[in-house]
């Protein structure tokens, strides 16, 4: 990837700033070649946001990116896992991990996550709930899914008591992408 290898938006359109996606592409390609392993993991290129400026870089492409270059941080450190402890190893890890999340998942619907704290807002529980039993099927009949497809799950939103808080199904489906990359 290189500086400025995306598009701007035209007119008085909001985009990603150009700076700061360039420097962090930059800083995650460095970190990719040359930088010790650790020095930036899947779980930050995850987290990463950009503000919104007038003419910036097209939001769609620089997420397709992003989706990307998470992937190729997991799969360099299942490699390095890999060449360290073995294949076996690796699938005992993804075990322990998938056996974690089906814990969660085995909770009825409705009271997988606990509510949003105060007045905030939630995700609507059905919503959730359908995602959740997707999760499911992948690990109880291998149905097929895939982490772009978690990722590009959307929630309504739920307010008060009645919702799911976001932070806690948020880390959740995140550690499920973490699974589903590390066997894909």
């Amino acid at each position: 990837m290189s500086d400025g290898m995306f598009r701007t938006v035209t007119g008085m359109k909001q985009g990603y700033d150009p700076d700061e996606v360039d420097e962090f592409f930059a800083h995650a390609r460095a970190v990719y070649e040359k930088g010790p392993a650790g020095a930036l993991a899947s779980k930050d290129v995850r987290a990463v946001a950009f503000d919104m400026v007038r003419g910036g870089y097209v939001t769609s492409a620089v997420d397709a990116a992003l989706d990307r270059l998470e992937a190729a941080f997991v799969a360099r450190s299942r490699a390095e896992f890999i060449a360290q402890r073995g294949q076996e190893a690796w699938m005992a890890r993804l075990g322990e991990q998938a056996r974690t999340l089906y814990g969660r998942l085995g909770r009825p619907d409705g009271d997988r996550f606990a509510p949003p704290e105060g007045r905030h807002q939630g995700y609507e529980p059905a919503d959730v709930d359908a995602l959740c039993h997707r999760l499911i099927a992948y690990f109880d009949k291998g149905a097929p899914l895939t982490a772009g497809e978690v990722r590009a799950a959307t929630f309504r939103r739920r307010n008060g008591a009645n919702g799911y808080g976001e932070p806690a199904v948020d880390a959740f489906f995140a550690r499920a992408i973490e699974v589903l990359l590390g066997v894909e």
